[in-house]
C-alpha cells in the first residue's frame, strides 16, 4: 500500500466535491509522548486511508495535532482506532460548528518537530505544568470579573473576524512570536486571573504552560477552545460571549458564530469578514474581500494580480519560478502592541 497520495490534488478536490457521502469535520490534539513519530505516521496512514479520512495530521515526539473530515459511516471505526492508540483514549473530539462537508479533500500526515511551532528552546520548559482548564460555564463566570484578562492566542487575521468580548489581541502572524509578546504585554499583571484561548485548545494549552514558566500565578485555558465553548454554551443554554466568525484552517476558512461583522474588506473597506486566497497562484495572499471586489478583481487582491491571471498559464508558471511566498497574509496592523495592553482601550 502506498503511504502517500498518487492522484493530483486538483483531481482529488474535484472528486471530493462530487462525492455526496455525509461527512463530519473534526479537530483534536493530544500532548502525549510519541517515541517514533515516523513509525506512528505510517501506522496512522495505513489505518485512516482505507476509511477515506481526509485532512491534515501532524505527529511529533510531543504528540499529535489533527484537523480531519470523517465519513459518517466510518466514524465509529475511526474513534475505535484513535482511542485504541497509546495515550489517546478519551481524546476530546471537537466537531465543526458550521460544517459544509467540504473542509478537506486529501489525507496528509506529516512528521514535525513540534505539533504546534512554538520557538521554545528553554530546556526547563515543561508542558506538564500547564494552566487550569475552564469549561464554558467557568469561563463566563471568570469573565464577569473586570480584573480577569482574556488573551486571544490566535493569529491577528483570526482575531480580526471574531473574538470574545473584551479579549486582548496579541497581534502576530505566528504562535512562536506571540508567546514572548504575551509575556511582555502582561508582565505587570502576573497576579491577576488570565484566561488563554484559541480555536481548539492546542495553542492556549501550551501558552498557559509558558506563562506559568515565566512567573504568572493564576493562568487558565479554555477547554476545547472556541469550538467546544460555542457547542457547550449552546447545549447548556449559557450566554455566548464569542462574537463574529471563528477562523478555521481548512477549505471553509471560517465558521459563523454570530451575525456580527467585525472586519472590513481589505480592498474597499466595507463591512465584510470573508477570507479568501488571491487567485494568482504566484501571490496566494490570504485576505478579506467582499463579493463586489471579488468580482471586479476576478478573485485577486490587486489589479496587478488580476492582470497576471489573464496571461497564458505557461507565462504564469515562468513568473512564479523561484518565488517563496512564505506566510503570505494581509496584515495592516504590525505596530499595535503598546495600545493593546490591558487597560489601553482595546475592548469591544
Amino acid at each position: 500500500m502506498a503511504l502517500h497520495n498518487r492522484i493530483s490534488r486538483k483531481e482529488l478536490k474535484l472528486l471530493a466535491q462530487q462525492d455526496k457521502t455525509p461527512r463530519t469535520t473534526i479537530s483534536f490534539y493530544q500532548y502525549t509522548p510519541v517515541d517514533d513519530p515516523k513509525s506512528c505516521r505510517d501506522s496512522w496512514y495505513r489505518s485512516l486511508e482505507p476509511l477515506k479520512v481526509f485532512g491534515r495530521i501532524y505527529i511529533a515526539h510531543e504528540g499529535v495535532n489533527a484537523q480531519i473530515s470523517v465519513p459518517d459511516h466510518a466514524m465509529e471505526n475511526f474513534i475505535s482506532f484513535l482511542y485504541g492508540e497509546p495515550g489517546f483514549n478519551g481524546t476530546r473530539l471537537n466537531k465543526a460548528i458550521d460544517d459544509n462537508q467540504q473542509s478537506f479533500y486529501v489525507l496528509d500526515i506529516k512528521v514535525r518537530n513540534k505539533i504546534v511551532a512554538d520557538g521554545i528552546e528553554d530546556a526547563g520548559f515543561n508542558m506538564q505544568n500547564k494552566g487550569r482548564y475552564v469549561n464554558a460555564e467557568k469561563f463566563n463566570e471568570l469573565a464577569k470579573d473586570p480584573s480577569t484578562i482574556l488573551v486571544d492566542m490566535r493569529n491577528h487575521y483570526e482575531f480580526e473576524v471574531g473574538h470574545f468580548s473584551n479579549a486582548i489581541e496579541v497581534p502576530s502572524d505566528t504562535f512562536r512570536d506571540q508567546l514572548p509578546m504575551a509575556v511582555d504585554m502582561l508582565k505587570e499583571n502576573k497576579e491577576q486571573n488570565i484566561i488563554m484561548y484559541c480555536t481548539g485548545g492546542i495553542r492556549c494549552e501550551k501558552a498557559s504552560a509558558w506563562m506559568l514558566h515565566n512567573g504568572f500565578k493564576n493562568v487558565f485555558h479554555l477547554e476545547g477552545g472556541i469550538i467546544n465553548y460555542v457547542r457547550e454554551s449552546g447545549e447548556k443554554n449559557l450566554e455566548n460571549k464569542f462574537i463574529g466568525k471563528n477562523f478555521v484552517f481548512d477549505e471553509r476558512l471560517g465558521e459563523r458564530i454570530t451575525n456580527d461583522i467585525l472586519a472590513h474588506c481589505h480592498t474597499c473597506g466595507q463591512a465584510c469578514d470573508t477570507h479568501v486566497n488571491c487567485a494568482n497562484s504566484g501571490c496566494h495572499l490570504l485576505f478579506i474581500q467582499c463579493e463586489e471586489c471579488k468580482t471586479k478583481l476576478q478573485g485577486c487582491c490587486s489589479t496587478a494580480c488580476a492582470e497576471i491571471i489573464s496571461l497564458p498559464e505557461e507565462i504564469q508558471k515562468e513568473q512564479r519560478k523561484g518565488i517563496d511566498k512564505g506566510r503570505n497574509v494581509f496584515n495592516k496592523s504590525r505596530d499595535r502592541i503598546q495600545r493593546l495592553k490591558p487597560g489601553a482601550g482595546n475592548k469591544q
